[in-house]
C-alpha cells in the first residue's frame, strides 16, 4: 500500500513539474525560462525537477508532449456526439465543432501553437509531433466518424478522410482569421456562429440527394 501511495505523489509530482514547466515556457520561451522559475512554479525543490526530467531541453520536450496529449485528448473527446448513430445529424456536428473551436480557440491550445511555432528553428520536430497528437490525430477520428455516416446513407459517399479534413477547415480557417492569428480572443457567440456556418456549408456539400 505505501509503495502505491508512493508511486501516486511521484506521478502528481512528476505532472505538477511538467503543469509548471509549460507555464513558464510559455510565458518566458526556451531560452529565457529558467529551471529555478519552473521549480517555484510546480512548487517544488530545483533537484527535484532534475531528479524527474534529467535537463532543460527534455523538460521542454516531455511539458510541450503532455500538452499536447491533453489537448489531443480534448478534441477527440469533443467528436463523441457523433458516434450516436440516431443523434440530429445537424446538432451532433454543430456540438462537435464548438468544442473543437472552444479547444482550438482556449489558452492552453494557443500557448501551445504560439510556443512550438516559435521554437521552430530549435526544435523543428516537435510541430510535427504536436501535430500528429492534436489535429492529426482528431482528422482521423473524425474521418471514422464520416465514413461510419455515409455508410449509414446520412452522408452523400465521398472520401471521409477528405470530408473529415474539409469539415475541420471549415473551422479552423476562420477561427484563424476572426483571432488575428491568435493574437485576439475570440468570443463564444463569434465561435457559434463559425460552428454553424461551417456546418451549414458542409451539409449544403455532403448531404444526401433526396
Amino acid at each position: 500500500m505505501t509503495k502505491a501511495v508512493g508511486a501516486h505523489g511521484r506521478i502528481d509530482k512528476r505532472q505538477a513539474i511538467l503543469d509548471g514547466a509549460f507555464a513558464v515556457f510559455a510565458r518566458r520561451g526556451y531560452s529565457q525560462a529558467c529551471v529555478q522559475e519552473i521549480a517555484n512554479e510546480a512548487g517544488v525543490a530545483k533537484p527535484t525537477v532534475y531528479n524527474h526530467l534529467t535537463d532543460k531541453e527534455t523538460l521542454f520536450r516531455h511539458a510541450v508532449e503532455a500538452v499536447a496529449d491533453a489537448v489531443g485528448a480534448q478534441c477527440l473527446a469533443a467528436v463523441g456526439p457523433l458516434r450516436e448513430a440516431d443523434a440530429d445529424l445537424r446538432v451532433a456536428l454543430g456540438d462537435s465543432a464548438l468544442r473543437l473551436l472552444r479547444i482550438c480557440a482556449g489558452e492552453q491550445s494557443r500557448s501551445l501553437r504560439a510556443l512550438t511555432a516559435a521554437q521552430l528553428p530549435v526544435f523543428p520536430d516537435l510541430i510535427v509531433l504536436v501535430q500528429e497528437r492534436t489535429s492529426g490525430g482528431v482528422a482521423e477520428a473524425l474521418g471514422d466518424r464520416m465514413a461510419h455516416l455515409m455508410l449509414a446513407g446520412r452522408l452523400r459517399t465521398a472520401d471521409p478522410a477528405t470530408a473529415a479534413e474539409q469539415f475541420l477547415a471549415l473551422l479552423t480557417g476562420p477561427l484563424q482569421i476572426r483571432s488575428r492569428a491568435g493574437t485576439r480572443k475570440v468570443t463564444v457567440a463569434e465561435l457559434r456562429a463559425i460552428a454553424d456556418s461551417a456546418v451549414d456549408t458542409f451539409l449544403r456539400a455532403y448531404e444526401p440527394a433526396a
